[in-house]
C-alpha cells in the first residue's frame, strides 16, 4: 500500500513543532522506516491509520513515542577522533591557561543523544588526571529526546555501541560487564549531568566550551539562527564552540566568529559579546 504524502508531511510537521528539527523531503521515506516498529507495537495498520490516531488525540504519548521515533541519535564514542584532538591539545589547553585562578572548567554537550559524547570527554579528563588535579570539571550533557537523555544517565551500552570509536583499554577502565552490555563505572560518571532540554530554549549558566555538533543541520535557517544566539549567550566571553565537521557558523549567523588560534573552533563575535553584557 502507498504511503500518503500528507500523512509524511504530517509527522515530519509533528518533529518540527515539538523539536525544531526538520525532515528534508529527500529523507521522508526513513520516516516509515522508523516508525515500523511502533505501529507493529500498537496494532495501527499503516501512517495514514497512525496519522488518524494522532489526530484523533486519544492517546495523549502517542505523539510523544512518534517523536522520539523519530529523532536521529546516532553517535558513538570518540566520534571524529581530529575533532577531540582539537579539543584535548587545543581548546583545553588554552582554557587550562586562562582558568589557573579558578581552577574550574564548565563545559555542556548540546545534543548529546545517548551519551558516548560526554562520556567520552570525561574518559579524557579521567586520563589525566594528574594535569587537572584540584579542579573541578563540569560536564553537562542535554537532548531533547528523554529516551535518549535516560539510556546516557543509565550509562550501560551494548557490545556493539561500546567497541564503536572506544580503545580496548579504555573500554575495560572505565567499563563494568554487566551480561552482555556495559555499565559506566561511578568514576567517570561523576563528572557528568544529563538532562532533557531543547536548544531554542534557554539554557542555565556559563559554559567555557561548548560542543553542538551535527545538530544545527538538522534545523532550518530561522531557527539555526536562534540557536546560535542561544548558545552565544551560554558560552563565556572566551570560551570555544565547537561544531559537526560538516556544520559552520558562516553564512550562518553574526554570533560567532573563527578562532583564529584555533582552526576548527569558533568564539563569540564582539557583537554577541555586547549583547550579552
Amino acid at each position: 500500500m502507498s504511503i500518503g504524502r500528507d500523512a509524511l508531511g504530517y509527522l515530519a510537521d509533528l518533529l518540527e513543532a515539538r523539536t525544531g528539527q526538520q525532515i528534508g523531503p529527500n529523507r521522508l521515506w526513513r520516516i516509515d522506516t522508523v516508525l515500523k516498529s511502533l505501529i507493529r507495537e500498537r496494532g495501527i495498520a499503516n501512517l495514514d491509520a497512525l496519522v488518524a490516531e494522532l489526530q484523533s488525540a486519544r492517546d495523549s504519548s502517542l505523539g510523544s513515542e512518534v517523536v522520539e521515533a523519530l529523532l536521529n541519535n546516532e553517535t558513538f564514542f570518540f566520534r571524529d577522533a581530529q575533532a577531540f584532538e582539537l579539543i584535548r591539545n587545543g581548546a583545553l589547553e588554552t582554557l587550562r591557561q586562562a582558568r589557573a585562578a579558578q581552577r574550574r572548567l564548565r563545559i555542556w554537550c548540546a545534543g548529546c543523544s545517548t551519551g558516548q559524547e560526554a562520556y567520552s570527554l570525561a574518559i579524557m579528563f579521567a586520563e589525566s588526571r594528574a594535569k587537572w588535579d584540584g579542579w573541578t570539571i563540569d560536564i553537562t550533557a542535554t537532548d531533547v529526546s528523554e529516551a535518549a537523555i535516560q539510556k546516557a544517565r543509565g550509562g550501560f551500552y551494548s557490545q556493539f555501541e561500546i567497541q564503536r570509536g572506544l580503545p580496548v583499554s579504555s573500554m575495560l577502565r572505565w567499563f563494568d560487564q554487566v551480561g552482555n552490555d556495559w555499565r559506566v563505572k561511578r568514576e567517570l560518571a561523576r563528572y557528568l549531568r544529563f538532562r532533557r532540554h531543547n536548544l531554542l530554549m534557554a539554557q542555565t549558566g556559563t559554559f567555557d566550551l561548548i560542543l553542538c555538533r551535527n545538530v544545527l543541520l538538522y534545523f532550518n535557517a530561522e531557527r539555526r539562527r536562534e540557536a546560535f544566539d542561544r548558545l552565544a549567550s551560554s558560552l563565556a566571553p572566551d570560551g570555544y564552540l565547537m561544531l559537526g565537521a560538516g556544520e559552520t557558523v558562516i553564512g550562518q549567523t553574526d554570533a560567532f566568529v573563527s578562532a583564529p588560534e584555533l582552526r576548527g573552533l569558533y568564539r563569540k563575535a564582539a557583537r554577541a559579546k555586547l549583547k550579552a553584557a
